[in-house]
């Protein structure tokens, strides 16, 4: 079986995302340190452009966003599942919420009350990826910022709040680490998050559950090593385009494939899947030879190149 590269960098709130589904697989991966900030030259060999963290590399295959990347890893390993008690919509539906209403205000607290301390590098970067905040105005927005997170931990407290281990039941799901990722992010980055939060007593506990799912089997790599393992494998064979798809694009086109919400970097290539799932492409790259880039349907905008 093919390793499995995680191209992240140990900050990244949705890089835990994808750590705690592996170690809820109880998976063995390889770590691959990508810059925080841009260039990323090394990852943009494999995903053509593609902005956000992580990515995960299988083989000649790379897959983008958190959402696709717990689909395929329940396709590869589907025990333990992601979705028990046969909560697979439900649990995939949350990531639309704890990756904007409740990541966005988190961020943004991260973001301003650090603000002195990051370097302008790091702040440059962001204001050209997250286009979400208002950097003229962030520290004026931090009690609004403050709400808007309590508001979503509410929400959390009040579903743990009949006793239960975790927020669908008795057994872990995906959407306990959707909603865990932000409360790590604001904890470990917001000085006064413990105090914050200090009103949702049920929290605690189940954080402690999430984060004891761990991490999997870690070991170091290099960027080298995963663009070797791209040149050498093959890519899986392709889903292949619905007819009925409502983009009235064919496998074979050229293609452009955008996120909808922020870090709106296109990645062009040769479609070869597209349903209501997934879009992929197929890419041609010296350093890496050719890959496939994979994304979830939901949250990505697929046009024809101009």
């Amino acid at each position: 079986m093919a390793e499995y590269f995680l191209h992240h960098f140990d900050a990244s709130p949705f890089a835990e995302k994808a750590r705690l589904m592996l170690g809820f697989k109880r998976l063995a991966w390889a770590s691959v340190e990508i810059p925080m900030i841009l260039p990323k030259p090394d990852l943009t060999a494999l995903t053509g452009g593609y902005r956000k963290t992580p990515v995960l590399q299988i083989g000649a295959d790379v897959y983008c966003d958190t959402r696709l990347i717990a689909l395929e890893l329940e396709r590869r390993h589907p025990e333990p599942t992601f979705f028990p008690g046969g909560h697979r919509g439900l649990a995939q539906a949350l990531a639309a919420w704890s990756d904007r209403a409740f990541f966005e205000p988190g961020a943004g607290l991260a973001m301003g009350t650090n603000r002195q301390g990051i370097p302008k590098a790091v702040i440059d970067d962001r204001k050209a990826f997250f286009n979400f905040m208002d950097f003229d105005r962030l520290e004026a927005d931090l009690g609004h910022l403050e709400v808007q997170l309590k508001v979503q931990a509410r929400l959390l407290d009040e579903q743990l709040a009949d006793g239960r281990a975790f927020l669908l039941g008795a057994a872990p799901s995906l959407a306990d680490i959707h909603g865990y990722f932000p409360l790590w992010m604001t904890r470990a980055n917001v000085a006064a998050a413990d105090s914050l939060l200090a009103p949702f007593r049920h929290l605690p506990a189940w954080e402690a559950r999430v984060r004891a799912l761990g991490h999997g089997e870690r070991r170091t790599a290099s960027a080298a090593e995963a663009h070797a393992a791209a040149r050498a494998a093959t890519a899986a064979r392709a889903h292949g385009v619905d007819p009925a798809d409502a983009a009235g694009l064919a496998a074979g086109e050229r293609v452009t494939v955008t996120p909808d919400d922020y870090g709106r970097v296109p990645v062009s290539g040769t479609l070869v899947t597209l349903d209501l799932g997934e879009v992929a492409l197929r890419r041609e790259d010296p350093v890496v030879g050719t890959v496939v880039v994979h994304f979830p349907r939901m949250g990505y905008r697929v046009e024809r190149a101009g």
